[in-house]
């Protein structure tokens, strides 16, 4: 029900996803009022695969987090996020605010044991027409060494399952490659790696920089919220600035237009690699459950993949490759518990986050 535009992107995406995947069942949260009566509209009527999960509260974008985790109980986000504690869903995607559905996961799912934050990772293009992963990008802006390389171990594991890679090279976001370079937090973490990467426990290439991220010279890259998210925000806006003035410019003009005509392929192609849609999906890591954010502003064809990725999530069981690395890595009691974050006001469970809504 959250996001943007409601069902009329939610339905249709889950019809077009249960059309190309044979094997899923979806369930629909929300008021089945609303929802009910759409069914037909977007052929799902009658559909074995589908059943609605009442809801009667809708957390709005606007809402502070207080209220989607204290007045709210009964909203399609908490109710979704609940159905994958109760074990009835396997994975929740939710379009609606971030960081209300980061502070529910948090706390109806709780955190992995050894997992103090929760991190936010989605993947990005590079020129090797294949994707880097990154977290987190906005649920945590202050962070300390252990945060980071906590979350450089389950992006790691991540990767590892959903790529296929026995070993994915990890960066560290930095403003050099040098080792002297960077802040304290950076320096620190950079330290916590490298002892890992002597481990053999991750494959830790170095620092990295905002321009690896799309030559794909990592296969993760770390970092903070706080950097991670304006990192996201200035990729997004260039990716629209190109469209923009490519378009504009094949307008202008005869030659301009047969230029465009003749380079149709490749100029589809880069729309293709460069269309936010498809990296659309991001996923919060560290909970003791699946769940999954789509951009509020999401499209029928954006929200389709984020529905996607849940899906390969859940079929290659990512929880429990994630679980059993921080349980097996990491000091156990470590992590806090969902209850003593919301009572301290942590920024991971109490600030507005500020991932695209």
């Amino acid at each position: 029900m959250g996001g943007d535009h409601g069902p009329s992107v939610t339905l249709p995406a889950a019809a077009s996803f249960l059309r190309r995947q044979s094997d899923a069942e979806l369930i629909l949260v929300g008021q089945e009022s609303v929802l009910q009566p759409l069914l037909k509209k977007y052929r799902l009527a009658g559909e074995p695969r589908v059943r609605i999960q009442n809801a009667s509260e809708v957390v709005t974008m606007d809402d502070p987090i207080e209220v989607a985790l204290r007045r709210k109980k009964d909203s399609s986000l908490r109710v979704a996020v609940t159905l994958v504690k109760d074990g009835q869903a396997q994975a929740a995607v939710s379009a609606g605010n971030t960081g209300a559905l980061m502070a529910v996961s948090r706390y109806v799912l709780k955190t992995l044991p050894g997992v103090d934050r929760p991190a936010i990772c989605t993947i990005l293009p590079n020129q090797k027409d294949g994707p880097t992963y990154m977290l987190d990008l906005g649920a945590n802006v202050d962070c300390e060494p252990q945060h980071l390389h906590q979350f450089a171990l389950m992006g790691s594991a991540l990767v590892a399952v959903m790529e296929g890679k026995a070993k994915p090279t990890v960066g560290l976001l930095n403003v050099g490659e040098e080792d002297i370079k960077g802040n304290e937090l950076v320096k620190e973490t950079a330290g916590l790696l490298r002892a890992d990467h002597e481990k053999g426990i991750l494959n830790f290439y170095g620092n990295v920089e905002g321009n690896d991220i799309f030559e794909g010279t990592t296969d993760l890259v770390v970092c903070d919220g706080f950097v991670g998210n304006v990192t996201l925000k200035a990729s997004e806006g260039l990716g629209r600035f190109v469209k923009i003035v490519l378009t504009t410019e094949f307008k202008k003009g005869f030659i301009n237009k047969l230029g465009a005509l003749i380079a149709y392929g490749a100029i589809k192609a880069l729309s293709r690699r460069l269309n936010p849609s498809r990296y659309n999906g991001a996923s919060l890591l560290g909970l003791k459950g699946l769940v999954f954010k789509s951009h509020g502003g999401a499209d029928v064809y954006a929200f389709e993949w984020a529905i996607r990725r849940a899906y390969d999530a859940a079929k290659y069981d990512v929880l429990a490759r994630i679980g059993a690395t921080m349980a097996e890595l990491m000091p156990q009691g470590q992590g806090r518990t969902a209850e003593a974050a919301v009572a301290a006001e942590e920024p991971a469970a109490q600030a507005s986050l500020q991932q695209p809504n």
